[in-house]
Formats: C-alpha cells, sequence, structure tokens
C-alpha cells in the first residue's frame, strides 16, 4: 500500500525507479440513505495499440471534478483540508520571511485551477518518460488520448511559469486509480510550492535556501501541535506559541524526474518517522517548458498530501470521513483551528472473501507495460468494487495466493471489508452488493480473471 503525499512527486514516488521502493463511487442516485447499484459499470482499463481511444473515467468521478471551485473539500469553510490550506498559506505569507531575516515573499496562490488537463502539462513537461507507470491508463484518469484529470498538482507549474509568475502556491483535487483502504480515495488534494531567484544562484545555495524554508514549515506544522488534550486552537495562537524544543526532522534522498538534489522530509511523530512532502531544485528543463531560461533563473519546488497531513494533525481516521455529510463530523471543525477528532460511532465490519484465477501477461509476447493488450491489475478490481459500493467499501486486501503446480495459473484471493463510517450495515444490503461485484468481474474483466 502507497500513502498520499506530495506533488507531482507523488506520481514519481508511487513508481521510484531504483533499488529503493517509494514510500505518494457512489451512484449519483439514492434510495434510503443507500447507494442504489448500477449495472456493471467499473472502468476498464483502456486497451489499444499503444494508443489511449477512450475515457475511463466514471460519471461520479467526473462529476465532482466538475464541480464548482466552491464545493471542492479544499475551499470548504470549516473543512480540516481547508483549513490546514490556509494554516500552510499563512506560513508562507507572514511566518516566512520573519524566521529568514527578510521581507515577506509574496507566494500567488490559485485554488481554482481546473483539474482536466492536457497530458503534456502533466507529463510530458514534466519529464516524465513516455514509459513511465504513471501514466498508464490503470493509474491515471483519461478522457481521451491527450486529455486526462490532473494526477498531481504539479501539472500547472510550467503553466504558471510561462504566465510570469515566480513564487506560488497550487492547491487543488488530484484524480489517481489506486487501491483501497482507510489511506486511499480516487480524489485526494495537494498543494505544489514554487519559487524562482533571479541571477541563477548556485543549486547548493538554492538548495539551502530549500531546507530552510520547509524545515520551518513542519516546525510550523508540527511543533506547534504538542496539544492532545483536544482543544482547539486557531492558527494565530500556533503561530505565537513558543514549542517547548523543535520536532525532529530527517531529510531522506529521492528521484523525481522534474527535480535535481531531490528530497524528502519526514518529522519523528507520535514515535515514528512520518513522511511529510517530496522537494527539490526544478530541472533546467521544466524551466525551460515554463519559458524561463535556467542561465538566468533557478529555483525549488515542493509538494504535500492534505489529507495525509491532516489526518495526522486532526486524528481523522479514515480518508472517507472527509467527504461525509454527517453532521456528527462535520459541527466537529471550524475555520482556522486545528481540532481533534472525536469518534462518534464504531460500526462493525462485514468481510466478503473473492477468488479468481488471473492473467499476468497482457500479451502473447509476455510483456507487462499495460499498453499492448491487458493483465490483470487490481486497480482494476478496485476501481470496480468502488463503483458499486462507493464508499461502503473500507478496504480490499490480498490475504491468500499461489501458482497451480500443473497449470502454472495464477490464483489470487482478496478480501473486501465493507463498513460505513455513518451506520450499520445488513447482511442483506452486503449480500446484495457481493453479488453485483461477482456479476461484475465476469461481465468486465472477463478476459484477466475468472472467478474461482
Amino acid at each position: 500500500m502507497v500513502e498520499n503525499k506530495g506533488l507531482g512527486f507523488i506520481v514519481a514516488q508511487r513508481w521510484r525507479v531504483g533499488p529503493t521502493p517509494w514510500l505518494g463511487w457512489r451512484s449519483a442516485s439514492r434510495r434510503d440513505g443507500v447507494s442504489t447499484l448500477r449495472t456493471c459499470s467499473g472502468a476498464r482499463t483502456l486497451r489499444a495499440q499503444n494508443l489511449v481511444v477512450q475515457s475511463n473515467v466514471p460519471p461520479n468521478i467526473l462529476e465532482k471534478a466538475r464541480a464548482s471551485s466552491a464545493e471542492k473539500l479544499h475551499n470548504r469553510l470549516h473543512h480540516p483540508l481547508c483549513t490546514l490550506r490556509k494554516i500552510i498559506e499563512s506560513y508562507f505569507d507572514r511566518e516566512l520571511g520573519v524566521k529568514q531575516g527578510r521581507g515577506p515573499v509574496q507566494f500567488a496562490k490559485f485554488n481554482d485551477l481546473p483539474p482536466i488537463v492536457s497530458t503534456r502539462a502533466c507529463f510530458d513537461e514534466l519529464l516524465v518518460a513516455p514509459s513511465h507507470p504513471s501514466r498508464r491508463p490503470t493509474d491515471t484518469y483519461y478522457l481521451d488520448a491527450s486529455t486526462v484529470l490532473r494526477a498531481h498538482t504539479t501539472a500547472h507549474d510550467t503553466e504558471l511559469l510561462r504566465q510570469g509568475y515566480r513564487a506560488f502556491l497550487v492547491s487543488g483535487d488530484v484524480y489517481r486509480r489506486d487501491s483501497i483502504d482507510k489511506k486511499h480515495y480516487p480524489i485526494f488534494h495537494q498543494m505544489d510550492g514554487v519559487r524562482l531567484f533571479d541571477g541563477a544562484p548556485p543549486e547548493a545555495w538554492v538548495l539551502d535556501d530549500l531546507k530552510d524554508t520547509l524545515y520551518g514549515l513542519a516546525q510550523y506544522l508540527f511543533g506547534h501541535h504538542r496539544n492532545t488534550s483536544g482543544e482547539s486552537r486557531g492558527a494565530q495562537a500556533l503561530a505565537a506559541e513558543p514549542s517547548a524544543e523543535p520536532v525532529p526532522v530527517r531529510w531522506v534522498d529521492a528521484e523525481f524526474p522534474f527535480t535535481r538534489c531531490s528530497l524528502e522530509l519526514e518529522v519523528f511523530w507520535q514515535g515514528d518517522w512520518l513522511e511529510v512532502l517530496g522537494c527539490g531544485v526544478i530541472q533546467p528543463d521544466v524551466l525551460r517548458a515554463g519559458n524561463v531560461d535556467p542561465a538566468q533563473c533557478t529555483g525549488w519546488a515542493f509538494g504535500l498530501g492534505l489529507e495525509r497531513l491532516a489526518m495526522v494533525l486532526f486524528g481523522v481516521p479514515d480518508i472517507r470521513l472527509f467527504w461525509s455529510a454527517d453532521p456528527r463530523f462535520i459541527r466537529q471543525f471550524r475555520d482556522g483551528e486545528i481540532t481533534q477528532f472525536q469518534s462518534y460511532s464504531k460500526f462493525p465490519p462485514v468481510y466478503k472473501d473473492v477468488s479468481m484465477w488471473v492473467k499476468d501477461s497482457p500479451g502473447t509476447d509476455g510483456t507487462s507495460d499495460g499498453f499492448d493488450g491487458r493483465a490483470f491489475h487490481e486497480n482494476d478490481l478496485c476501481e470496480l468494487v468502488r463503483g458499486i459500493a462507493g464508499d461502503l467499501v473500507e478496504d480490499i486486501s490480498r490475504v491468500d495466493e499461489f501458482i497451480h503446480p500443473k497449470t502454472k495459473r495464477h490464483s489470487i484471493c482478496y478480501r473486501i471489508t465493507y463498513r460505513s463510517p455513518d451506520r450499520s450495515l445488513t447482511d442483506e444490503e452486503i449480500n446484495r452488493i457481493q453479488s453485483r461485484v461477482r456479476e461484475c468481474i465476469q461481465d468486465e474483466l472477463h478476459d484477466v480473471a475468472e472467478l474461482r
């Protein structure tokens, strides 16, 4: 499982190439508070000869992408993601210049950029290789061959550079076909930060400025959040309250296509190291894509996942809760205050297993790049189940697998955990959902999976 975190840095983190692995629907119609089961409509992997030719975006995902800016969670007053965004922005508005002993830097803020972007902006201009796994339709939502739902807010960086911005923050909803558990959701939210320096100072100087800036951000967020009593504290109080001692941080070497000297920032929090963000010095070719001459200007970039930080700082245990309309959740939070979430229910889970033979290789050539033909991909199963069960599905985990000694066929057993954060589920309801899941596996994944 991979946790959602930072920037276009999140794309690179999930599909990093190197010795170390990377550490980042509900039906529209409802009756009696229960999602109406639809016919088989889980998203299919796009198949063509090295060409994406149709959309793999479920209607409910597209509906959220096209929602108004005010409806987005990171802009919704009193919502934890909105509060966290504003607190981070306040650091760059008021604290950064003071901490660095110079005048405040004016960071332009963009919180309402549309999430439908070109593959050129999302991948090409960020130096993401054509064969990079993040481009696969098993991982990214394609509207057509050249248009996607942004997989990261970094997709806007080069365009903003072309518009002349030299210091900016971008926040927004991003979209990823992903696994299902308490820390993953097909829609989540990120914040990017970019700053350029005239005169092209040395790379080491830029890197030092980046590390100093983000160290201060980590202390601003975590150093002032040592309260465990559950009381609310506003952003002004956080800024004014002195910390007893700095929160331990460490820098971990990383690899991103669009930055050099790439790093991940981790903080020691609640007895363990927590990955907070990714960052680095911007690659010269990325600057050129933004019509910036790297001989005249250099800079840094960072990115972080808002849900990841909000779950820790607000104590929210399940990412689905951020989408809850339950007043018991909504009324716990106020704009500008970090409040510890108080659980209001503990409903029991319902477990259902499904076993299948799966096709490991997409074609006769034995490749597995996801383009030539189709092989079984776990994200396709997760998308299918979520398309039927919506937010009633809490987790899908692999509990058993084996290779048949004679036929060499590959069998996998998945355990689907159903649980609502708001109410108890009935056996009848879940049996009906599980029956539809099995039917849709037969109908939509029949070329890559066979039920056992």
